[in-house]
């Protein structure tokens, strides 16, 4: 059998001053932190088997990706089914107790929470996500691939791919920033999903992170 390990990383720390929920908006890059982070999650995959790197096209994974794809001399592929999810909440401060969710022109958004009401499915996060997973498998057949997302994105295909319900509380999310959610294959069965934190463990509640 042939094996292949599939790296879905979430992209670095993002310069959000005001604390946004910024989404697919333009013009959010990678804070000073978020660039260490990059450098060392690069630095964590020098040794590794790396063939094949594909990003969001949102700027911060672009950027994300660069250290990568510069320490294994790859050509960065753009695949736009990793993107952030669709969001109605974009641009505005979503803090419980701070902002939108407290005004009642909101409050319909809010309506069903497994689907969810406010923004893209559940389901077509899994299902987007999926299919730019087995994309990279196939271009990286018997190495390694990278894919740059985000953290929604990330954390819903692996409840997928795990048999879990796509519903879940944000707040225990496994997937600190620069994270690994790492998806070994043999030829097209997965087989395990590992986890790991070359730069380090942050917050799943922090706002804009």
């Amino acid at each position: 059998m042939t094996r292949t390990v599939v790296h879905l990383m979430r992209h670095g720390e993002v310069h959000n001053p005001t604390g946004v929920l910024y989404g697919r908006l333009p013009g959010f890059r990678l804070s000073a932190q978020g660039e260490k982070q990059a450098l060392r999650v690069a630095e964590y995959l020098a040794d590794r088997d790396i063939v094949h790197v594909v990003a969001s096209p949102l700027e911060r994974a672009q950027q994300t990706s660069r250290p990568i794809v510069d320490s294994h001399r790859l050509e960065l592929v753009t695949d736009d089914r990793l993107i952030e999810a669709d969001n109605k909440f974009e641009g505005l401060k979503v803090a419980v107790g701070d902002g939108a969710l407290r005004s009642p022109q909101h409050w319909p958004k809010l309506w069903n929470p497994f689907e969810p009401s406010w923004g893209e499915p559940y389901l077509k996060i899994a299902h987007r996500m999926l299919g730019a997973v087995h994309r990279a498998r196939a271009a990286a057949a018997g190495h390694e691939a990278v894919c740059v997302s985000h953290q929604l994105p990330v954390w819903t295909v692996r409840r997928f791919l795990e048999g879990k319900r796509m519903w879940h509380d944000p707040r225990k999310r496994q997937c600190s920033l620069a994270s690994l959610t790492s998806l070994t294959f043999e030829d097209e069965q997965l087989i395990r999903i590992s986890y790991s934190e070359p730069a380090g463990s942050t917050d799943p509640r922090v706002t804009g992170a």
